[in-house]
Formats: structure tokens, C-alpha cells, sequence
């Protein structure tokens, strides 16, 4: 284990891109480190880490999270199994970072906060954007500026094209496109407008693969005020939400994973 002076040390359960591409090269530009890697082939775990100078690999999740050198987890696996392995996390005294989106339901989600909770870790959503200047700025102009905030608007689509067997397709393991990007626009309409009282919503499967391929939902509010939401496979990258007031509006693109 780590002391507080020496920052948080990580093991990463999975060798996704993300964990590859994003988190992996943040925690290793803060004060933190990386003591650990694991995935289902010992070999690519070993790649892995030597190729990102992380000193221990393990050919299981379970091997892992047995390691008492680490403070915490990074989880990118695929939707399905975030519940399950932040619980084991937990059991094993780690505070864990999960990637978005918690859980496949409502429910679950509840099942695995008060899991952590009552095991006296610490757990968190990896939702990067929320922490991005860009989105501190505007929902800072929004709460100084916009006098009655009566409707957001907000969508995450991005090509999926010729991927039949990508993950995110997979209804097993809670695929589809609300899930992957959707879940940005239902987070960043609760940061501006909070808890809604009703939720509806449509999904179209496109490719008779099991899963939402385009979403569209809205979220009302008692006092009159909604948003809308979208997400999908099918088009080109749009990031883009709108806030609007009684006295003007802010509308902001590239959204959801602006560079730093």
C-alpha cells in the first residue's frame, strides 16, 4: 500500500483502449502510479505492461486484486461486468474507479454503491468530462448567467460501421449506443437540471444485433422544465449539448472528450 505522500497506486483490470489510450498515460502524468495490469491472456497483459513500463502483470482479475501493493482499480471491461468486478474490488479493501456507465440498470447501480459503502471504499463513475474545464466553465456561466434554465438539449453519436463483433454490440454484455455514449447526455442534463420526475424513451436496433443502435429519450421535470437526449452508431461524430434560459442560451461542442 501507498502512503498518502506517494499518491495512489493502480491496478487496471483489463487492457482496453481507453485504459491504453487515456487513463493509463493520466495517472502516470499525476501523482500516482500504475503498480499493476491484468487480462483473461497473460501474454497481452505482459505486453501491456512492459510496453508501459508497469511493473507486474497477472493473467487474471481475480490475481489482481489479490495484490497488496495496490490502493485502488481502474475497471474499463466491457459494460456487463462493471458491477461484479467493482463488488470484488471492493471485498478486497480497494477504492475503485469504474468506467462509465456504472451498472446496466438503475438498480444495480444502487447495489454496487451501497456495496462500496459498506466496505468503506471509495467509488467513482469515470466520467472525465464532468472534471474538464471546458464543462466546469459552462455550467459555471450557466448558474452565474442564465436566469431560468427551461430546457437542455444533448447527443453523443459516433460512426460504428463495420464492427459486427465490437462489444459495444453485444447485448450480453450490455451493449448499445444509450449505454456506451449515451449515458454522457443523461449525466450532463442531471448536472444542469438535476433529478428528473419522468423519463421516456425510444431505441431502434438497426442492425438486428440486440442492442439500441440510435436512442432517443426526454427527462421532465415537475416545474415544467425537460431535455432531450440522443445517442447513436449511425452517423457521423456529433458532441455538441445546449443549455436554454428565459435570457440566452450556451451551446457547446465537442462536448464529451474535448483534449485536456
Amino acid at each position: 500500500m501507498s502512503t498518502p505522500d506517494d499518491g495512489l497506486t493502480f491496478g487496471v483490470l483489463g487492457t482496453a483502449k481507453i485504459a491504453r489510450t487515456a487513463v493509463v498515460p493520466a495517472i502516470a502524468a499525476s501523482d500516482h502510479s500504475v503498480g499493476a495490469v491484468a487480462s483473461r491472456d497473460p501474454d497481452r497483459a505482459e505486453r501491456f505492461a512492459a510496453d508501459r513500463s508497469i511493473p507486474r502483470s497477472y493473467g487474471s482479475y481475480d490475481a489482481l486484486i489479490a495484490d497488496d501493493a495496490l490502493d485502488a482499480v481502474y475497471v474499463p471491461l466491457p459494460n456487463g461486468l462493471h458491477a461484479e468486478w467493482t463488488k470484488r474490488a471492493a471485498d478486497a479493501g480497494l477504492d475503485v474507479l469504474c468506467e462509465k456507465p456504472l451498472a446496466v440498470d438503475a438498480e444495480e447501480a444502487r447495489t454496487v454503491v451501497d456495496h462500496c459503502a459498506d466496505r468503506g471504499v471509495t467509488l467513482m463513475e469515470a466520467f472525465m468530462y464532468r472534471y474538464h474545464p471546458r464543462t466546469e466553465r459552462a455550467l459555471a456561466l450557466a448558474e452565474r448567467t442564465l436566469d431560468d434554465v427551461r430546457t437542455v438539449t444533448a447527443t453523443f453519436r459516433f460512426p460504428l460501421y463495420d464492427r459486427p463483433d465490437d462489444v459495444r454490440l453485444d447485448p450480453g454484455l450490455a451493449g448499445g449506443s444509450l449505454m456506451d455514449v449515451g449515458c454522457y447526455p443523461v449525466s450532463l442534463v442531471r448536472a444542469v437540471l438535476g433529478e428528473p420526475d419522468r423519463v421516456y424513451g425510444h431505441a431502434n436496433d438497426t442492425r438486428d444485433a440486440g442492442v439500441d443502435t440510435e436512442f432517443a429519450g426526454v427527462l421532465e421535470y415537475a416545474d415544467g422544465r425537460s431535455a432531450r437526449v440522443a445517442s447513436g452508431f449511425d452517423t457521423q461524430l456529433v458532441q455538441r449539448y445546449r443549455i436554454d434560459a428565459t435570457n440566452g442560451w450556451i451551446e457547446v461542442e465537442r462536448a464529451f472528450d474535448a483534449p485536456a
